[in-house]
């Protein structure tokens, strides 16, 4: 589809993207380790089926993101990436032996890692084409996880977890769907040199962001990764942690809208700098805290934590990465986000878990959003020095 399409019918089709594809996020994240949980599978093996995905991320989002760069054919990308998600999807539906579900789900994270990166970059092109703000598209990614979360969980306490492979293709189908109708925003951009990405990447800025972007994301991780065994630990019913997993979606919503709106006025470095605080308060905040409805609340931080962080470091990467590389910054964007800091968050989260307990856990969380907070007030200083 050519750039010249409708900005509305284009700002309808983006939305509709993002909102299907976060729509399968609240599947992966929140009812496929229940799904393996009710075919027999052990804590371990769960675990150790999710623990391909950080692993498989730094690879593919790599691979992806250079790979739709040189070749300028980053919606294409994305469209095969929901393609190959449906293929394993439909060979996982009639398993049940550990193994095989193992090498499928491989598979699975193979191409749905670097997914969120790609439609990022998509969209910040897309957004930039038509003079709109990121948020306001980004914000119905978060709208889909939230609704699809409650009227998800209805449904498969209605008809059993059996559903959940369905859905999963439901929602990955009509991602696909929709991809195939956003404009092709890349194809003007200048020729790919890979040495000058790796010159642009290897600048102190761009190297420091990614650094202090990677301490922080590790505490968003341990906060990911440990919170609903925190809140199991304290007797929090199921229910009570599906509603913080709803609290913290929700919560993005009318940040998003407000970045929207306002966020350009607001240099990126000390903007950041915040968001980094609100996680050390956010991770102090859980380190102390005993009753469910209290990690319920803390939740709602997710508005002021992820919320700012995400959207100002995406902005920030535009300015520190060149239109022709967009993707291949923000799929190292992603193996940070997503890679390496989901490793580091579960080695090291669960140590501190087994040797000192949940309290340690999130009190070194706080630590590195500290860490993360102190490097973007230190660029932000230098930026302004005389």
């Amino acid at each position: 589809m050519k750039v010249n399409a409708a900005p509305s019918r284009q700002m309808t089709v983006l939305r509709s993207l993002h909102f299907a594809s976060y729509a399968t996020m609240v599947l992966i994240m929140t009812y496929f380790p229940l799904y393996f949980y009710s075919l027999g599978f052990s804590k371990l093996q769960i675990g150790a089926i999710y623990s391909v995905g950080p692993v498989l991320s730094i690879v593919s989002n790599l691979l992806v993101g250079i790979l739709s760069d040189k070749t300028k054919s980053l919606r294409r990308m994305v469209s095969l990436l929901y393609l190959g998600q449906i293929l394993a999807l439909a060979l996982l539906l009639p398993q049940r032996e550990f193994g095989i579900m193992s090498a499928v789900m491989a598979l699975f994270y193979l191409f749905q890692t670097p997914i969120n990166s790609m439609l990022d970059s998509l969209t910040l092109l897309a957004a930039d084409r038509m003079k709109r703000s990121f948020p306001s598209i980004r914000m119905f990614g978060s709208l889909g996880y939230a609704i699809s979360a409650v009227i998800f969980g209805y449904l498969l306490k209605t008809y059993g977890s059996d559903l959940t492979i369905s859905l999963a293709l439901g929602t990955v189908t009509a991602s696909l769907v929709f991809s195939l109708f956003v404009a092709d925003y890349q194809a003007s951009m200048r020729k790919f040199e890979f040495r000058a990405l790796w010159a642009v990447l290897r600048r102190r800025e761009t190297f420091g962001f990614f650094v202090f972007i990677a301490l922080v994301s590790v505490s968003h991780r341990m906060n990911e990764g440990f919170l609903s065994v925190a809140m199991r630990d304290n007797g929090a019913p199921d229910s009570v942690i599906g509603i913080a997993s709803l609290a913290s979606s929700a919560s993005e919503i009318p940040v998003f809208f407000l970045l929207s709106k306002f966020g350009h006025r607001f240099r990126e470095f000390p903007l950041l700098a915040v968001a980094c605080f609100m996680y050390v308060v956010r991770m102090l905040l859980l380190s102390v805290t005993t009753e469910p409805w209290g990690f319920v609340a803390i939740q709602a931080m997710h508005s002021v934590t992820f919320g700012i962080f995400y959207i100002t470091a995406l902005r920030c990467l535009q300015s520190l990465i060149p239109e022709e590389y967009r993707a291949s910054g923000q799929a190292v964007f992603g193996v940070v986000w997503t890679g390496i800091a989901g490793l580091l968050a579960g080695t090291v989260g669960g140590w501190l878990y087994d040797a000192f307990g949940l309290a340690a856990l999130f009190r070194a969380g706080a630590v590195f959003a500290l860490l993360g907070c102190a490097g973007f007030l230190l660029f932000h200083f230098r930026r302004t020095a005389p």
